[in-house]
């Protein structure tokens, strides 16, 4: 695997009725929940984690369960034109991880499989249809996961101007499908949903990355914007990225600390949150310190 710095999918740092869109996602998901405009609340302070795999990081070990996670998006499982799984036709990376015992770790329940990405956005952005075609030669790969949905990493926000061009691409993915958003020009969540409702096919789902590891937003504005976007797109196609880093004032990132990644989880009750990333920024000691803040 090119040995790459643990930085996020972009540049800087990883960042028509409602209700009948949701059910029809959800049903395409296995599921399906009444048309409700509340969600259900959910067990833990969050639900998911976010692995983005880089040569530092290849197989991940954690106790993210002890938080209530029990689904992982793998943010990419081939990069750069180089792949994290044999069979898909691409070269693949001379250390692969252990996806056997990946599958079986509590916090792994479920695995949102991210598919063909690149390290550079922009680069991402202008290779998209190539990044398609690669994605379904790794979602043709038999995974020893249960696979519980399927992510396009190939990030999307308001300042570009030709993301409806990604629709029809998207419609070649297996569903259930999620694209991730984020939104560092502050249009607002009603814009940032409405923008979306006119290009994004009805069938897949939004990963909202919430811009609190930038100092783009506070958890409370974060949330605003996850109740439109769940209020336009419906609530079965929303979830949110909780950023648990923090940038530097002379660059690059730390972990954030429990005190700081506390009220982002409890501002997002009742969503489905994963966090951003376990391995790279959710330490041991930082879970230990999450859980024993809980029973207090």
């Amino acid at each position: 695997m090119v040995d790459k710095a643990p930085v996020l999918t972009r540049a800087r740092h990883w960042r028509r009725g409602a209700r009948l869109a949701a059910c029809t996602f959800a049903m395409a998901a296995g599921y399906c929940i009444a048309a409700t405009p509340r969600m259900v609340e959910a067990s833990g302070v969050a639900q998911g984690m976010v692995w983005q795999p880089d040569a530092a990081h290849v197989n991940p070990h954690g106790q993210w369960d002890a938080l209530g996670v029990r689904e992982l998006l793998v943010q990419w499982t081939a990069v750069d034109d180089e792949a994290l799984v044999p069979g898909a036709g691409l070269p693949t990376a001379q250390r692969l991880p252990d996806w056997k015992r990946i599958g079986r770790e509590p916090w792994a329940r479920e695995v949102i499989v991210g598919l063909a990405g690149r390290f550079d956005e922009s680069q991402a952005r202008g290779n998209a249809a190539q990044l398609v075609k690669q994605s379904l030669a790794l979602a043709a790969v038999k995974w020893p996961v249960h696979v519980a949905g399927w992510y396009f990493p190939v990030e999307v926000d308001p300042t570009w101007r030709d993301a409806a061009s990604l629709a029809p691409l998207l419609d070649r993915l297996p569903k259930p499908l999620w694209i991730s958003v984020y939104d560092n020009s502050n249009i607002g969540g009603a814009a940032l949903a409405a923008w979306l409702d006119r290009w994004l096919p009805r069938d897949v789902g939004v990963l909202f990355q919430d811009g609190c590891g930038d100092y783009v937003r506070k958890p409370a504005v974060a949330r605003a914007y996850a109740d439109a976007l769940a209020e336009r797109l419906g609530p079965e196609r929303v979830r949110i990225i909780a950023e648990a880093f923090r940038g530097l004032p002379g660059g690059g990132v730390r972990a954030a600390s429990a005190s700081e990644l506390r009220p982002q989880l409890q501002a997002y009750r009742g969503y489905r949150v994963f966090l951003f990333d376990g391995p790279h920024y959710v330490s041991p000691a930082l879970v230990r310190e999450m859980v024993e803040a809980r029973r207090h």
